[in-house]
């Protein structure tokens, strides 16, 4: 099978709901990518088009590298074809927007704001020749307002859309969460934005614009915190691992290592305390319900890590489990990689064309998850797909 070309045998075709559309993937970085994996994990051909000198920057964000590229682009762009388009070649850039007029169903972008409109790839002037196409928008900061032509990368939308404010230790420097969370869940919009264009075109013939940006995604992450904020005028602290509205409900100090206790209501909070040998707890005022326990959440967590950090993490797990108290060992990743429960979902799935192992995707189609079918595209590997014409090796410029 080549490489994103969405061919797939009858049976593997049940599985992957998006077979028979093709994606125009305009995107580098993470966030237009990530979208554009889901979309190829689920079936879709997609065709990522590169600049042929040096293709998408994530391929240089290391090290580390791992078989030639960056793991973080390998993370965000399996199942794909690349084509190395030149957008600046009036003759090249015709090609592609023939192709996508002609063959696409959807156009994933996040280039620079206004840069596809002067080349008029964006989606007026394409959706002009195809109104069935739909063109999804991935911008940093929105499609209107002030800000709109700015850049962004996930740690900008961060701090600026609020999620570093609620972030880490109160009265310590700002932390950054330690995965594009940002990023990748612009991607995921960008996706459920496609998704429900693809519905209403099955209704009615026609496509749309989606748009969607880093920006709104980090505003939506903080909804919460901003309800709160309304409700109370209060501007919310960090609390590190804690919950704003739960007790206990954080990182406790087990004798050997770190774990998670979530007592998120009171029943579970009865059981915990028998469980660690405090009955006594539930006759204290101070204890007996959550809205209690959150104005008192200091004495709370402080009596629970008394008794926590006198056991270890296997003997805190196997009691509360055995009452069915929420909690978990804090995992390494090298530990999450070999737990038998990841290893039972399949989730660390085998790239059949390479020694690579990838995160899959967490989905499944009747116990099915979609399939690992390629490994990363080399740069250019499917060009002659758009521009007809096998490319030239890129050059060092």
């Amino acid at each position: 099978m080549t490489p994103g070309s969405g061919e797939q045998s009858e049976t593997s075709a049940a599985h992957a709901p998006l077979t028979g559309l093709t994606v125009v993937e305009i995107g580098h970085s993470v966030a237009a990518p990530f979208a554009g994996q889901v979309l190829a994990d689920l079936g879709a051909r997609v065709l990522k088009v590169e600049n042929p000198h040096r293709g998408d920057d994530a391929r240089g964000w290391g090290p580390p590298f791992w078989q030639g590229m960056a793991t973080v682009f390998q993370s965000v762009n399996r199942n794909k074809g690349s084509s190395a388009v030149d957008l600046k070649n009036p003759q090249e850039r015709g090609k592609l927007a023939d192709f996508i007029v002609v063959e696409a169903d959807i156009v994933l972008q996040n280039m620079r704001a206004g840069l596809l409109a002067s080349l008029d790839l964006d989606a007026a002037s394409l959706r002009a020749r195809n109104p069935r196409l739909i063109y999804c928008n991935l911008s940093a900061f929105g499609a209107k307002g002030p800000l709109a032509g700015r850049p962004g990368y996930d740690p900008l939308m961060q701090a600026f859309g609020g999620i570093m404010s609620v972030t880490g230790n109160e009265g310590e420097p700002p932390v950054r969460v330690g995965v594009s969370i940002v990023d990748q869940g612009a991607g995921m919009w960008a996706v459920i934005g496609i998704l429900a264009a693809l519905q209403r075109r099955n209704a009615t013939g026609e496509g749309c614009e989606v748009d969607t940006s880093l920006y709104e995604t980090a505003l939506s992450w903080i909804g919460a915190a901003s309800a709160g904020y309304q409700a109370t005028g209060r501007t919310p602290p960090r609390r590190g691992s804690e919950n704003p509205s739960l007790v206990p409900y954080k990182v406790f100090n087990a004798s050997d290592g770190d774990l998670v206790i979530a007592a998120g209501n009171d029943n579970l909070f009865r059981k915990l305390a028998h469980a660690l040998g405090r009955p006594d707890w539930m006759e204290d005022e101070r204890f007996a319900t959550n809205p209690a326990r959150v104005v008192n959440r200091v004495v709370v967590n402080e009596a629970v890590q008394a008794m926590v950090g006198t056991r270890t993490r296997a003997e805190l797990c196997a009691l509360l489990d055995e009452v069915d108290v929420p909690v978990a060992p804090l995992q390494s990743v090298d530990q999450v990689l070999a737990h038998p429960q990841t290893q039972a979902l399949d989730m660390f799935q085998q790239a059949p064309d390479a020694d690579m192992r990838l995160m899959g995707s967490p989905l499944s189609f009747d116990g099915r998850r979609p399939e690992f079918k390629s490994r990363p595209p080399e740069l250019g590997s499917h060009t002659e797909a758009i521009l007809g014409v096998k490319p030239p090796p890129p050059s060092d410029e």
